[in-house]
């Protein structure tokens, strides 16, 4: 699911930030002495697939003098640098990182058939189902985007990354407040359910304009703060599924309503595999390191794992939205 964009917000360096890499005085002089020759006289005749990912002769210049100090690094067993915050990684049509975009579009796919699965299984009276749909919607614009920015790393690009990945996470909370604490529409409505949902739905959409207003407004975008924002939504979207997942002794949320709080069908164990997905595979951004074939690095292969655990987040709110105490739930 798109909340998994939490963890690439986090641990993903801001490519404004300076690199060991571009700091160098190798780096500078090269890319000075390509700039003079190949781009001072006028624009350089970029190939069709740089010029239309918006390639500039000087970020062609950063690019070659990039791979030839990484291809003399590597020749002599030298340290690979980073440069402007990332790894030096082949382009691939105009694509600066090919594997996140691939990666990025299979989670696309996984969330376009999840809401194709919805669809088809789940009722269309059933009062969750526009959620689910929803939030399908949402993270297939957050992977759309991802997509883009990780074919060209631009303050555009990024920002709108960014804040579809916020969009998602903060719209993965107010769904489960919506689903756990049952404040979906019923057949008989009741005030204090139907306004605590106007009120929580106020408050997502203040939170998430606040939140782009805020990041957009300063004259440098804040990481720090959007980190934590991102980790606080998510952490409490993981805490309360956690809840739902405890043993039927141990119950503090009411799954379904209808039903007591000790009944938990056998699939509510599911929620915390999810959790416990989600964390292991943020582990891999913690392994660091160059790409291998300058392809395949650490955040690529994160994507690549979040794309099966969203199947598999999506299998859970099916077999959560079939079970028989909906159909208790409709009688209320």
């Amino acid at each position: 699911m798109k909340l998994l964009l939490l963890y690439a917000a986090i641990t993903c360096l801001p490519s404004c930030y300076a690199s060991s890499g571009d700091r160098s005085h190798i780096y500078q002089d090269c890319v000075s002495r390509c700039h003079t020759q190949s781009c001072a006289a006028g624009p350089a005749d970029l190939p069709i697939a740089l010029r239309l990912t918006r390639w500039t002769c000087t970020d062609d210049c950063k690019y070659q003098c990039m791979h030839l100090i990484t291809d003399a690094a590597i020749d002599t067993g030298e340290r690979i640098h980073q440069y402007h915050g990332k790894w030096p990684f082949w382009r691939f049509a105009g694509m600066q990182e090919p594997a996140s975009v691939a990666f990025s579009l299979l989670n696309l796919l996984f969330h376009v058939r999840g809401a194709q699965r919805v669809r088809q299984r789940i009722p269309i009276e059933h009062p969750m189902r526009w959620y689910y749909l929803a939030f399908s919607a949402v993270s297939v614009n957050a992977w759309i985007w991802s997509s883009v920015f990780h074919t060209r790393d631009l303050p555009t690009t990024e920002k709108l990354d960014y804040f579809s990945a916020a969009l998602a996470i903060i719209y993965a909370l107010f769904y489960t407040i919506v689903r756990l604490f049952h404040l979906y529409p019923r057949r008989t409505p009741q005030h204090f359910r139907r306004r605590a949902h106007h009120i929580w739905a106020t408050v997502c959409c203040v939170a998430y304009i606040s939140h782009v207003t805020y990041l957009t407004v300063l004259p440098r975008f804040d990481y720090t703060y959007n980190m934590a924002f991102n980790l606080g939504i998510g952490m409490t979207h993981n805490v309360l599924w956690l809840l739902y997942s405890l043993p039927a002794s141990l119950s503090l949320v009411r799954r379904f309503p209808g039903k007591p709080k000790s009944y938990r069908p056998t699939f509510a164990s599911k929620a915390a595999v999810f959790v416990l997905l989600t964390t292991a595979a943020t582990v891999l951004e913690l392994f660091d390191f160059p790409p291998w074939y300058r392809t395949i690095d650490a955040h690529s292969l994160w994507h690549l794992a979040t794309a099966p655990i969203a199947a598999f987040w999506y299998q859970f709110l099916i077999e959560d939205s079939l079970d028989d105490s909906w159909r208790t739930a409709k009688s209320e």
